[in-house]
C-alpha cells in the first residue's frame, strides 16, 4: 500500500500551458486594428473643373448651371456665385451669416436650378452646392452652413479646401 501511494506523489504533473491559440489571436487583432486604423483616415476628395461641366467622384459630370459655390470668410463673411466664376451664371453675392440670408439664397438657387433642369427634361437633377471655407473661416461657420444644406434638404454638398486663383482675388477684393 505504501508502494501505491508513493507511486501517485512521486508523479508530476505537466504544468505547461498551449499559447498557440493565443499567439494566433493576438495577431488577428493586431491586423484588425492595423486595418481599421488605415480605413478611419480622413480623405480628401479630388475633381477638376473643364470650361463648363465638372465631373465629381461618385456624382458623374456636372453640368455648371447645377453648381452653387460657397465661399466662407472671416468673422461670417460669405460670398456665393452660380456656375464656375471664370463663367458666372449671375454676379457674386456677399452675406454675413445673420437673418437667414445665406437660407433663402440656398433655397431660392435650388428651386432655380431644380426649374432649369426640368425645363431641360432633367427632373432628377438637383443642384450641386460646393462649400469652400478660407484659412481664415472659423469652425463655426462651417457647422452652420453645413446644417444650412441639411435644413434645405441639399442631397449633393461637398466641401472643398482648395481655392483658385479667381476666388483668392475675390475674397482679396471683399
Amino acid at each position: 500500500m505504501k508502494n501505491l501511494a508513493q507511486k501517485f506523489r512521486d508523479r508530476k504533473l505537466n504544468s505547461g500551458v498551449d499559447l498557440t491559440a493565443m499567439v494566433s489571436i493576438s495577431f488577428l487583432l493586431i491586423s484588425f486594428f492595423m486595418v481599421v486604423n488605415e480605413l478611419s483616415k480622413p480623405s480628401k476628395m479630388n475633381f477638376y473643373l473643364p470650361e463648363k461641366y465638372a465631373c465629381l467622384e461618385n456624382i458623374g459630370c456636372v453640368k455648371a448651371d447645377q453648381m452653387f459655390t460657397i465661399l466662407l470668410d472671416k468673422n461670417g463673411k460669405m460670398i456665393t456665385y452660380s456656375g464656375l466664376l471664370e463663367f458666372p451664371l449671375e454676379k457674386p453675392k456677399e452675406f454675413k451669416f445673420q437673418k437667414n440670408d445665406i437660407r433663402r439664397e440656398v433655397f431660392r438657387k435650388k428651386k432655380e436650378i431644380k426649374d432649369y433642369m426640368i425645363s431641360e427634361g432633367k427632373p432628377m437633377s438637383g443642384v450641386v452646392v460646393i462649400i469652400k471655407p478660407s484659412k481664415y473661416s472659423n469652425y463655426g461657420s462651417l457647422v452652420n452652413i453645413v446644417n444650412e444644406m441639411k435644413i434645405a434638404n441639399i442631397e449633393t454638398y461637398s466641401i472643398v479646401d482648395d481655392f483658385t486663383a479667381e476666388e483668392s482675388k475675390l475674397l482679396a477684393s471683399n
